[in-house]
């Protein structure tokens, strides 16, 4: 018989740890991962080539179902202490937005339980003792503050699988799992800042689709301020949602149906579209989801924002990958501080996101300022004031046409001397 101080970790988990975890109800299939890597490893570049840093892998991960992870595991050979993993488990469900990390070397389990539920912070478990998952369960929802049956119920409904294999990132589980937990516990205003490319529209398809299937919300608005975005939104993720869905694009609104997509535009004071949202009772939406919101619904004299005043008995998720604080607009005062940020410094030290490299271009305007000749008049004919602008004007105060088609060229340059469709 082999000593168990030759075998590996990964022996340690077959012959050890999977048994008492199997012997304590958990499901191997559906509620058991084993080496679960949650991020890419960086991205690093060296000249023209690039190669990738580590990847973080857990040993093992607990899901309560699928998606929604509730412990970590961390297993070492048995020439270490129990807790000889702790560290690193406790990091991996600090990250992975968990409340319980288990450490182990096939001798027994030692157990951290930052939800308070526990008795004891920390406390060493014989093999035979390892937790149920409604005991792991009970330390999750303590830790989310969720505090009936019913939230409980809400904040553990299913995902939506289509059966291609296509799961979420660890981030977007938290953002995901942290929304629905805040509107079970009755939020109404609910901020999300996700990098650009990091999925936010991926994201919000699976914050609705769970919300929708429960029977919590019954009627979704999914606002963007381009038709593109809508255009993608319901060829892509929303699809789903089949003949449930539709796009309002003309005056004349069917109420027949349960998820609509519009522009912010289509529906307020914009050509023969105006306020068509008024054709709709204050509370027939159940919940309004407004992508990129820092482009104008959180400011208070835009027209987008009556869409929401009208609205307001509907829970509002706002999603941002910049959200905008000014003295006329400001993000948090709407919607509260974000319930979740996944910033592009993490995307990038993730892996899931490429570094980027500043190119400097110094264009004279930018350097030197621009003052307008005297009596000089906009496309409107209003005179512009006489004063020097600069680059904090550019763009925002005023728009130079010459300086636009410049900056334009020297990109398209830049972009014809590289692989413009490279990732990676």
């Amino acid at each position: 018989m082999t000593s168990k101080k030759k075998l590996t970790e990964r022996d340690i988990t077959t012959k050890y740890v999977l048994p008492a975890i199997v012997k304590a109800g958990w499901n191997l299939a559906s509620q058991v991962r084993e080496e679960v890597f949650f991020t890419d490893g960086r991205v690093i570049v060296k000249g023209d080539k690039t190669t990738r840093g580590e990847r973080k892998r857990a040993d093992v991960v607990l899901y309560y179902k699928p998606n929604i992870p509730i412990a970590t595991i961390e297993v070492k050979d048995n020439n270490h202490s129990v807790g000889a993993g702790m560290p690193q488990s406790l990091d991996y469900a600090e990250t992975l937005d968990v409340p319980v990390a288990f450490s182990t070397n096939g001798d027994a389990f030692l157990q951290h339980d930052r939800s308070g539920y526990s008795s004891h912070v920390e406390k060493r478990l014989s093999m035979m003792e390892f937790p149920s998952p409604d005991e792991v369960w009970k330390m999750y929802a303590k830790f989310k503050k969720l505090k009936t049956p019913k939230q409980e119920e809400i904040a553990s409904f299913d995902y939506f699988f289509d059966g291609s294999g296509k799961h979420p990132r660890y981030y977007q589980q938290i953002a995901i799992n942290r929304t629905v937990e805040a509107i079970a516990k009755g939020q109404d205003r609910i901020l999300l800042v996700m990098a650009t490319g990091t999925g936010k529209t991926y994201t919000a398809f699976q914050i609705i689709h769970r919300l929708w299937k429960n029977g919590v919300k019954k009627r979704i608005l999914f606002l963007a301020d381009r038709n593109v975005l809508i255009d993608q939104t319901k060829r892509n993720d929303f699809k789903h949602f089949k003949d449930k869905m539709t796009v309002i694009r003309k005056k004349k609104i069917d109420k027949a149906y349960e998820v609509y997509l519009a522009l912010y535009q289509g529906l307020t004071n914009y050509n023969e579209d105006k306020d068509a949202y008024r054709q709709f009772s204050p509370d027939f939406f159940d919940l309004i989801v407004v992508d990129e919101c820092h482009r104008g619904s959180a400011a208070a004299d835009s027209a987008w924002r009556e869409i929401l005043n009208y609205f307001k008995s509907a829970t509002q998720i706002g999603l941002t990958a910049t959200p905008k604080e000014t003295d006329e607009i400001s993000n948090i005062e709407y919607f509260g501080d974000p319930i979740y940020t996944y910033s592009l410094r993490q995307g990038i030290q993730d892996g899931f996101l490429a570094p980027y490299k500043v190119i400097r271009v110094g264009v004279n305007i930018d350097l030197e300022g621009w003052r307008p000749e005297a009596g000089k008049t906009d496309k409107d004919g209003n005179v512009v004031e006489d004063r020097v602008y600069n680059t904090t004007d550019f763009d925002k105060n005023i728009v130079i046409d010459p300086r636009t088609d410049l900056v334009a060229r020297k990109v398209t340059e830049f972009l014809s001397k590289t692989n413009r469709f490279q990732t990676s």
